[in-house]
């Protein structure tokens, strides 16, 4: 009788215990599930967010990228030697940048940091020398020579925030 007694009470401590076991794990699946439903939308958002931030940008501008192969350039070729031809102008001599209008009012150079291809014929582009800001609007061409020409169309600096 008392093994009877015992092996019931082990069953049912088995059992309870395997039960809370059990709704555990379910109750950590559902909150996983929910987890990663909730970053699922997030991944989705960013991604949508991305794409309206590179929309203005050559890489995405199927037309631009084609009117380059048109005319028989390398356009991956093409984007970097755009690219660089900006930032060689970093380094100049003397106060006058030969792009940026501005002179520097510290003691560093004005540098462009950061230039954005907007398509087959614009550029965005941001300066600094380190304490003051601005940013460029440019044109570009390739000319016969197959020589890149920037032209600087318009341009301002931000005021200095005391």
């Amino acid at each position: 009788m008392y093994l009877f007694i015992f092996s019931a009470l082990l069953i049912i401590f088995q059992y309870v215990n395997s039960k809370n076991i059990i709704d555990k794990y379910e109750k950590d699946i559902d909150s996983f599930k929910t987890e990663i439903a909730e970053q699922e939308k997030t991944i989705e958002a960013l991604e949508e967010q991305n794409f309206e931030l590179n929309y203005f940008n050559i890489d995405r501008n199927d037309n631009a990228l084609d009117y380059f192969v048109a005319q028989g350039y390398n356009t991956e070729q093409l984007i970097n030697a755009i690219k660089e031809g900006l930032y060689n102008m970093n380094d100049y001599e003397g106060d006058d940048h030969p792009i940026v209008p501005f002179v520097s009012m510290t003691d560093s150079k004005l540098l462009i940091n950061k230039v954005r291809i907007l398509n087959h014929r614009w550029i965005v582009a941001n300066f600094t020398d380190g304490e003051y800001w601005g940013e460029i609007f440019i044109t570009y061409e390739i000319d016969e020579n197959n020589d890149l020409k920037y032209k600087l169309v318009e341009y301002f600096m931000y005021p200095k925030v005391a």
